[in-house]
């Protein structure tokens, strides 16, 4: 038995040794991967990570120098014998029936209250807790010291609890010994549900093949080999590989001194979490990639947007008000003061839409309460357009992401698709649309018309004046005269005239004006306009990327060892 105690196909590792600050620094880097992508990522692929970022906190915060191993096997293995032949005593149930170990039993070398927490952590009832201490011992047991000994539950158990025990369980542990027996050590069960998902863990799994004395001695190299070409292919290469017996001392050194070299190292705990690490960090990496990060949406999609959010906005609708309400005001301002009252009386087209009436002042209170402006809704066709600009503008800044984050990307440019109409319209209402000052031609024409009026008017007076003196018979007015035309028929005449052709000097000049003012209109509306889709879509969308970044860069830092 002695050949078949000392049998190690592996040196035992160890060399590679965790650093628990390097450690510590991956796992916040996973907690600022989980952070960044809060909210924006199913909860169901993060799961693990949380779970992995609070089990590592609580692990780290127990005991550090105690090292919890665990004996994992099928029933019939007879993990429970060894068990009881490392403890030397009789604390786990041994026998043939199924399943035999029904609850997991502790068995602690050293004193126990250094234990407490992390059994209770770990979910051990107290009444399945033991202490492998006795003044018998005297110094036999001092390698030990440290070592938490679990015998779990068969894993292939006919109760479901007793499986889902295991699979808890195989979770806190810091590190497993998987316990095999020559007529069962090629079960698809273990090797499919367990071992292959232990690849990650190489460095705190340990094989055994136990009850080797039931193997002829030329046999159990064979097995042994046939055993290691599964465990390669689990991904379990250079796992240490043992072969056991429970009844010959001489059959557990090989076990006992791996565990002792495991208590002795104390690094146990640091490489389970550190191999979790690896598990999470790969199994996180599909949802990150390799990609950079993008800048941002292209000029291309975000010109797009603008123009269809100035649409939906009315913007055509108010500059096309912003030209005739200028030409209304310039009439108002250059026209023939005669017939300036009856231009006053037609409503002014801006004061139409509650937008800066003719001085500059607002709707009435009242009414803004309903609306900022009365700039007409969206058309379908408008509203339609504003939506696939919004979508282009998606599609284009998630276009290098991995699937994971183009949803993400989408739902965040239309996060405050609701909030845009009225942000459109408080935008209109309270742009500067150019039109507070009146141009200093329009006083110097205002002026000229008021003068030529006036000399209309003397004309016309001093005519009436001395056709009614004629008419009483008083001596009539001696008037000068302009060449052979009287002076009074000439300021009537010439002021008529006059004002008749500065209204049509003026009107081409107005009409000039009036579009150089719908455009200047038109420019400060887009570029208030494309502000608004700048806060409701666009910084949604740099949010979600510069989140994507810092997942990324979170990733990669949780990824170094």
């Amino acid at each position: 038995m002695s050949n078949i105690a000392g049998r190690v196909r592996e040196v035992f590792r160890g060399d590679q040794r965790v650093d628990a600050d390097a450690l510590i620094a991956r796992l916040d880097a996973v907690r600022r991967f989980l952070t960044a992508v809060d909210g924006l990522l199913p909860d169901s692929d993060l799961v693990p990570a949380h779970t992995l970022v609070e089990r590592a906190g609580t692990r780290l915060a127990l005991s550090r120098d105690h090292t919890v191993v665990a004996l994992a096997g099928a029933t019939g293995s007879g993990k429970s014998s060894l068990f009881n032949a490392l403890a030397q005593l009789e604390l786990s149930p041994v026998g043939v029936r199924r399943p035999t170990t029904g609850v997991t039993h502790a068995c602690v070398w050293g004193p126990l209250e250094g234990a407490n927490h992390l059994l209770d952590w770990i979910g051990v009832l107290p009444r399945h807790r033991f202490v492998r201490e006795s003044a018998l011992d005297a110094d036999d047991e001092t390698a030990l010291h440290g070592l938490i000994l679990l015998d779990l539950p068969d894993f292939d158990s006919v109760q479901r609890s007793h499986r889902l025990e295991v699979d808890r369980l195989l979770g806190l542990v810091d590190q497993v010994v998987w316990v095999v027996d020559p007529q069962k050590y090629a079960d698809r069960v273990i090797h499919d549900s367990y071992l292959r998902e232990f690849h990650r863990h190489r460095e705190v799994t340990l094989v055994v093949l136990n009850q080797a004395d039931r193997l002829p001695p030329a046999e159990v190299p064979r097995v042994l080999d046939d055993l290691r070409r599964l465990l390669d292919t689990d991904g379990l290469t250079g796992v240490p590989l043992l072969a056991t017996t429970a009844i010959d001392p001489a059959g557990m050194v090989g076990l006992r001194n791996a565990l002792e070299r495991t208590v002795a190292e104390r690094q146990a705990a640091l490489r389970r979490l550190a191999g979790d690490v690896d598990t999470i960090v790969a199994g996180l990496d599909e949802l990150v990639g390799s990609a950079r990060p993008p800048g941002g949406p292209d000029d291309t999609a975000v010109n797009g947007l603008n123009r269809a959010l100035a649409g939906a906005a009315g913007v055509p609708a108010v500059t096309e008000a912003v030209e005739r309400a200028y030409r209304h005001r310039a009439g108002a301002a250059t026209g023939w003061p005669v017939v300036r009252g009856w231009r006053r009386l037609r409503p002014d087209p801006l004061r139409r839409l509650h937008l800066p009436g003719p001085t500059g002042d607002q709707a009435d209170p009242a009414e803004s309460l309903v609306a900022a402006t009365s700039v007409p809704d969206p058309t379908a066709a408008q509203r339609s357009a504003l939506g696939l600009a919004i979508r282009a503008v998606a599609d284009r800044a998630a276009a290098d992401l991995p699937a994971a984050w183009p949803g993400a990307v989408t739902s965040a440019a239309r996060s405050r698709l609701g909030d845009l109409p009225d942000a459109l319209d408080r935008t209109i209402a309270g742009t500067d649309l150019g039109l507070d000052r009146r141009p200093l031609w329009w006083r110097f024409v205002g002026g000229v018309q008021w003068l030529v009026t006036l000399a209309a008017v003397v004309g016309l007076g001093w005519l009436v004046l001395g056709y009614a003196l004629r008419a009483l018979g008083l001596p009539a007015l001696d008037n000068p005269m302009v060449g052979q035309v009287p002076l009074p028929t000439v300021l009537l005449l010439g002021g008529l005239l006059a004002g008749l052709l500065v209204a049509a000097l003026t009107r081409p000049v107005v009409r000039w004006a009036a579009r150089r003012a719908r455009a200047r209109a038109d420019q400060r509306l887009t570029a208030r306009v494309a502000q608004v889709g700048d806060e409701y879509v666009l910084t949604p969308v740099r949010i979600v990327l510069s989140s994507y970044a810092q997942a990324r860069d979170a990733l990669r830092d949780a990824a170094r060892r």
